[in-house]
Parts: structure tokens; sequence; C-alpha cells
């Protein structure tokens, strides 16, 4: 972690409660410690507790919190962080407790978020982020002005800036939500000018190695770094995919469990990109202890996104990390068709490239269309909903188009002087047989 000259990295305890009913994990800090890690502070101490239902004034019992207060005290640090999420109340009272500032799980992620956003769009998104969690909690912000009393019609100076605050913040999100829409309408006349291109998307766990894998795959030399989120704007390169020819290959914002929604919502034109993709390459850390847990947060995520996990490929990335094999089997046990890979190293690349050639090709077929060279309505609907590769001409006025287009366009030619066959160079992956359109013709002509 790059330290500022001068500026001293504070000192933080982290803690976490886990629910009775919760797994018990090896380390049930070692996420909060990463994050911590990325936001630049360094850990003096953890506190974990397990509890049925946590407790409605410091999400700590009695016992515990008395021992955070010691431990606090004892590494003199100078922040607490949960790995939950509290109320504003209980913030409150865990710092009257400790004397230090608390942040919970969301805080933290915006945090980093705040610090990571480069792009004008997202630093919009983290701004109305933590505008929409901290409007219910700008009480607390003015609490040192809470012993200024006054009687009704005397409110005391502490109400009065609680209620200009309180509506400056909120005409500030109306503002970010119009210009975050602005953004959103231009991004989606950026990807309809896309139609004719193929789109892959990375999506998966923070810290998976999506950027390295675009940059094995492209050559992009996008940044990465072994932090949580090194990447939260959206890049989008050429991929030269064997098998197939170019595609789109775009690095998308990673995901982390409890992804705090307002992120989600605010991040919803750079995640437009995967809603929008012909398919998904979902990259999962393979060498990571909790990597199902993972994939199961990520998966959770899609769906909040309407994304269907059918239209994806898991990649299970860092195997030239992994010390044993339990692991892995047991993700392949549970997604059997999942492909592992190194991205670092490039052991399983071509595997995978040749899995996302057949992926792209089970809704096209790879044809040679023949026809009149005056059919210009022909010509154009090709070019619209399909990939033109080459035109040959011969010398009786016609053409032969050799193309990719989707199954549902090609059944929709009924031009009987038209006449489509398989492309004769097209290769296993994309052989894809013409039995619909074919027999609808045979229907036409009969």
């Amino acid at each position: 972690m790059t330290r500022i000259e001068g500026v001293r990295s504070e000192a933080a305890v982290l803690v976490g409660v886990l629910q009775s009913d919760q797994p018990v994990r090896q380390n049930p800090l070692q996420e909060l410690e990463g994050l911590a890690d990325t936001a630049g502070s360094h850990v003096v101490g953890h506190l974990v507790q397990r509890r049925k239902r946590p407790d409605r004034a410091t999400y700590l019992g009695k016992g515990k919190l008395l021992e955070l207060v010691a431990l606090v005290g004892g590494a003199q640090a100078d922040l607490v962080l949960f790995d939950n999420d509290l109320t504003p109340g209980q913030t409150r009272n865990l710092e009257q407790a400790t004397q230090v500032k608390v942040l919970d799980r969301t805080e933290l992620i915006l945090d980093i978020f705040a610090n990571r956003a480069r792009t004008h769009e997202a630093r919009l998104a983290v701004e109305l982020a933590q505008l929409e969690y901290s409007l219910p909690r700008l009480k607390r912000m003015w609490s040192h002005l809470s012993r200024i009393e006054g009687g009704i019609g005397m409110r005391g100076p502490g109400e009065k800036q609680l209620e200009v605050d309180r509506r400056l913040v909120e005409k500030r999100i109306r503002d970010l939500r119009r210009d975050l829409a602005v953004i959103e309408r231009r991004k989606s006349r950026t990807l309809a000018a896309r139609q004719g291109h193929m789109t892959v998307s990375l999506v998966g766990y923070t810290n998976a190695g999506k950027s390295t894998l675009m940059n094995r795959l492209t050559g992009a030399g996008v940044l990465t770094q072994d932090k949580l989120f090194a990447t939260l704007d959206t890049r989008t390169r050429r991929w030269q995919l064997p098998g197939w020819g170019p595609v789109l290959l775009s690095d998308t914002v990673g995901f982390i469990r409890d992804l705090p929604h307002s992120l989600i919502a605010s991040f919803k034109a750079t995640l437009e990109e995967s809603r929008q993709a012909n398919l998904l390459l979902h990259v999962a850390d393979a060498s990571n202890p909790e990597a199902l847990q993972q994939i199961a947060s990520v998966y959770r995520v899609l769906e909040d996104l309407e994304i269907e996990e059918t239209n994806t490929v898991l990649v299970l990335n860092k195997t030239d990390c992994l010390t044993d094999r339990a692991g892995i089997d047991a993700i392949l046990n549970r997604y059997p068709e999942a492909i592992p890979i190194s991205a670092e190293s490039g052991v399983g690349v071509n595997r995978l490239s040749h899995v996302v050639s057949l992926a792209l090709s089970r809704n096209f077929c790879d044809v040679d269309i023949q026809t009149h060279v005056g059919n210009g309505r022909l010509l154009a609907y090709l070019a619209q909903h399909g990939e033109v590769f080459s035109h040959r001409y011969d010398d009786e006025d016609r053409v032969t188009i050799h193309c990719r287009i989707p199954h549902e366009y090609l059944n929709k030619i009924e031009d009987p002087d038209t006449l489509v066959r398989p492309h004769p160079a097209i290769g296993a992956a994309t052989d894809v047989p013409l039995e619909n359109h074919e027999a609808k013709k045979a229907d036409g002509a009969a």
C-alpha cells in the first residue's frame, strides 16, 4: 500500500459479529482486513463474537463491548471497523463507549470507492451512494451542538443546521441522479452503436484477477494490483477470439459480499455493460478458501441486476497459487463446466478461448447467402442483424455474402431468390445446422 509521506496510517481494530447459524470460517475477518489495508489503515487487533441476534444498542454484548474498549485502549487504536452494518444509534453508542471513530462495513467500502474513483462517472456514482448512506445519519454528525437548546419557535442552532444540511443533501442527491441518468442514456446510445459486434463482459469478486485476464487476452495494459477494488471504471478492448473473430471485451467493477445496494444502484450505468453483453465471463479466485461463497455472492448480485446465470462461463483463476487440489475439486464438483486457468501464466487460456467461441456460436450460424446484387433490402438486413465478413460477385449479377447471423434473424429471410448454405470454411465450433431455415424454405416451395 502506497502511503502519503507525512500522513500517519490509522490503527484499526477489526470487529465481526457472526450469527449463531452462520458457518464457522477459518478467518472470518480476513476480507475485512483486506478492506482495511486497501483503505490505508493497519490492523492492531481483532474481536469476533457469535450471537443469536445483535444487541439493539451496541451490536455487541455487554461483555464483548468492555473487551473492545480495553482492546482499543491497549492498542492505542484510532478507529474500530465492523464487518457488519450498524444503525446510526449503534454507531453513536459505540463511539461514546470506545472514544474513537467507528465505521461499519458499508462506510468502509464507500470510503475505498471514493479514493479509487478516477472518472467523472465513477465519482458521481460514489458521491450519490455516500450521500444516500449519510442522509439518515446527519443527526449524529451534529451531536456536538445538542447541548444548545431552544423552545418552541426558538430552535437551537444544531437543529437549524441539521435541517439546512438535510435540504442541501437532498438537493445534491437529486442533482446527482439527474446527471447519472444523462450518463446512463449516453451509455445506452454507446452500447446501441455496438450492435453487430459481439460483446463479452468480465465480472467477478473483487481481486479475482479480471484485469490480469483482460491484459492476457487483449494486451490492454490496464492497472492490476493485489488490492480490493483496484478497478472501478469500465474498460473495453478488442479481443481477437480464435475460431470466431474480433469481439469486444469489457472489464467491470468487482463485486464483494454484502455489496451495498446503494452502490449497485449508483453504478447502474457502469454495470449496464454486463447487462447488455452477449456473454459473461465470471472470474473467481480458485485459490481463495472461500471461493464457493464468493461465487455465490457474485451470482446473487447478477440476480439483482436481472442477468441470467445461464449466459455465464465460470472461470477459475489463480490455479498457479493452489497449494492442494481439494479446494478446486470442491468447486468443480459444484460447477463441473468451470474452466480452470491462470491469467498470470497463461495456462488454460487457449481452452477458455475455445469455450467462449462455442458459447457465442450457440445461437449463430456462419453462412454464405447468395442473392441478386440489387437486393439492397436484404443486404441492409444482414448488415443490421449480422456480422458481414466478405462479398463475392459473379458474372450473373449475383453476390455471395459470408456472414454470421443469429438463428432468429436467419429464419426470417423468405426471399425465394436467395440461397443460404453453411460457410465451407467454418470449423466445428461454429458449424451450426440450418434445419429450421431449410425446413421453412421447403414449406414455402411446397
